[in-house]
């Protein structure tokens, strides 16, 4: 569903299809419901990219740059190795670089075999990653987020940065791939030493809330410690129960610290800053609501899914500027709450940056009043589409 939130930006619910009239978008060149998986596509296939990736026996995964690029790019990784599945190529693939860790909790990644079947190696990554690993491979490719389209087939829409990478893919490889919406892989969750400490002190108890406040441009992006708490009093004051709220900040320069303020009437605040992304993964699914601005955490948070049933909490990202469709992952419990001119943005397939758009006011994370995102908070707390 997509509401009005009460101070006149809009909200958009992670479920919703989007029809491909409404905005600008790229024809995808084939009714992607009617084609059987495995068959050749009406398009024809990039010949020398099938043949490179077809003789390979390994895949290199590597991403150097940004966490959010490359949690959003992992689909095409998951697209190109449908494609040497479908053709019975063997391969092993390796995660390298700084998220190679992450990475390998979407089970995209395989043991290397003791022999591996052919000497030619796949490269496939972000620009830096790339250039970093893909001097000696015998085909490279780079997921520019910048690149692919938003594609549209069946009469919808495909927005989101997996469903781009992953449809781009299967285009260029020239066959229906397997998966489909949501695109984006998830990440698997497990014990973590951190996580069970928190939870014995008291810190995940029965309504606990993850706030992001790290981002790489915090003079548009930050939506800062005292909206959040104030956010948090509001929802904990409705409720009318103590909630417990961790505020997720960026490394200091020395490491992971965590401090606890002092107990406020509805809120207890406790700040974590520079926990590793991993730790992170495996204490998201342990949250109630998570609320962030759009960066990497956020994305991050969306696809950590724990628990036997891979289940976790909504999650909602605040979009000032940017696509609110494009730069998210797609999966139905990642909500977004835009501007109007992060709508337009998303109706133009556009980006302020990218096409150096600059917008009639200065638009920052103040558009977003911690009253306005309280109703939109208690009811995802409730299960129901606001």
């Amino acid at each position: 569903m997509t509401a009005i939130a009460p101070a006149g930006i809009r909200f958009h619910h992670g479920s919703l299809a989007v029809p491909a009239g409404t905005f600008h978008t790229t024809p995808l060149g084939y009714d992607r419901d009617s084609v059987p998986i495995g068959v050749p596509l009406p398009l024809a296939a990039s010949a020398e990219l099938v043949h490179r990736l077809g003789g390979c026996g390994e895949v290199v995964v590597a991403f150097e740059g940004k966490l959010g690029d490359t949690l959003l790019a992992l689909s095409g990784v998951r697209a190109v190795l449908d494609w040497l599945r479908l053709r019975s190529v063997r391969v092993a693939v390796r995660a390298v670089g700084p998220y190679a860790g992450l990475i390998a909790r979407t089970g995209l990644i395989t043991q290397p075999q003791a022999t591996v079947p052919s000497g030619r190696r796949a490269v496939i990554g972000d620009r830096a990653g790339v250039e970093a690993h893909g001097s000696t491979a015998t085909v490279s490719l780079v997921l520019d987020p910048a690149a692919p389209p938003c594609w549209s087939t069946d009469g919808h829409a495909h927005p989101d940065l997996p469903a781009r990478h992953y449809l781009a893919l299967e285009r260029r490889l020239g066959i229906r791939l397997p998966a489909t919406a949501p695109f984006a892989p998830v990440l698997a969750t497990g014990p973590n030493n951190l996580v069970e400490e928190l939870r014995s002190v008291g810190w995940l108890g029965s309504l606990n809330i993850a706030a992001i406040t790290a981002t790489s441009w915090p003079e548009r992006k930050d939506y800062t410690a005292q909206r959040y708490i104030t956010l948090a009093e509001h929802i904990a004051e409705a409720r009318q129960f103590q909630a417990r709220l961790l505020l997720i900040g960026g490394d200091p320069g020395d490491g992971l610290r965590i401090t606890a303020e002092a107990p406020r009437r509805h809120v207890q605040v406790l700040h974590l800053d520079g926990m590793p992304a991993h730790y992170l993964a495996d204490l998201f699914p342990h949250c109630h609501l998570i609320v962030g601005n759009d960066t990497g955490l956020t994305h991050l948070a969306a696809m950590a899914r724990g628990g036997r049933d891979g289940g976790g909490p909504p999650v909602i990202g605040l979009y000032a500027r940017h696509s609110h469709s494009k730069w998210r992952t797609g999966l139905p419990h990642h909500h977004a709450v835009a501007t109007d001119l992060s709508d337009r943005m998303h109706q133009g397939d556009l980006c302020p940056v990218r096409d150096a758009i600059t917008p009639d006011t200065d638009v920052h994370m103040d558009a977003f009043p911690p009253a306005a995102l309280t109703q939109i908070g208690l009811e995802l707390l409730d299960g129901v589409s606001p």
